[in-house]
């Protein structure tokens, strides 16, 4: 899933990064308004993390200018300011919920999955196919009751399988949902975690085509009728 964190403070920017990297969120930083909706207009979001105190352009008034474009991606405001007023008009400006800081971070993960929760992005609070078991609150992987020990882009990987268990993704597509734009890699950093991904799955004794290629488009998990579970 992939985050946008608006914030201009650089301390601040590096803080929420590190929070949300550590439940395997892609990460993406703009640090003023102006730079945020330029950002937005190209790229999908799955959440957007946003300063109320922003130069250029002011939280809220970003926050106005996504909804009247139609966007519905959900919307956590930062505040400097635990006034009921200053809540109020960003809630009022089409965001979904706040976080007052300094934030205290189990506090704020909290309030990222709610939102994402409501938002559709998690259907369920448990993802399982077949003998395969992903809980996003723990990040704990399981197949057929053994644990899996995962690097975060492998896990992210998988959860990006699991939630789109009928789409097949390219390793374009794969990049975009993955990685922040400043940081993408080359495909061959795909079809890398893709067969970390595969011999970690194999050691616990789950199908050696899991993860099925599908020759000239990409990627996804094998339909369950044909892995037999």
């Amino acid at each position: 899933m992939k985050v946008l964190v608006v914030e201009d403070d650089e301390l601040n920017a590096y803080a929420l990064t590190a929070v949300l990297n550590n439940q395997n969120y892609a990460v993406e930083v703009a640090i003023d308004g102006g730079a945020a909706w330029d950002l937005i207009q190209i790229y999908d979001y799955d959440l957007i993390l946003l300063d109320v105190m922003l130069p250029k352009l002011d939280g809220i008034s970003l926050c106005r200018k996504i909804r009247s474009s139609g966007l519905q991606v959900p919307i956590l405001l930062l505040t400097g300011r635990d006034s009921s007023h200053e809540k109020a008009i960003g809630l009022d400006a089409g965001a979904d919920d706040y976080v007052v800081k300094p934030f205290d971070e189990q506090e704020l993960v909290a309030r990222v999955r709610a939102l994402l929760r409501r938002g559709g992005v998690t259907s369920q609070p448990v993802l399982e196919y077949g003998n395969l078991r992903l809980d996003p609150s723990s990040c704990e992987v399981m197949y057929a009751g053994k644990l899996l020990t995962l690097t975060p882009k492998e896990y992210a990987l998988l959860e990006l399988f699991l939630r789109n268990s009928r789409r097949v993704f390219s390793c374009g597509m794969i990049l975009g949902h993955l990685w922040s734009y400043e940081d993408t890699p080359q495909e061959d950093a795909v079809r890398t975690h893709i067969k970390g991904l595969r011999h970690k799955l194999k050691a616990v004794e789950a199908p050696s085509d899991f993860v099925e290629t599908v020759y000239g488009i990409g990627y996804r998990l094998k339909p369950l009728e044909e892995v037999g579970e």
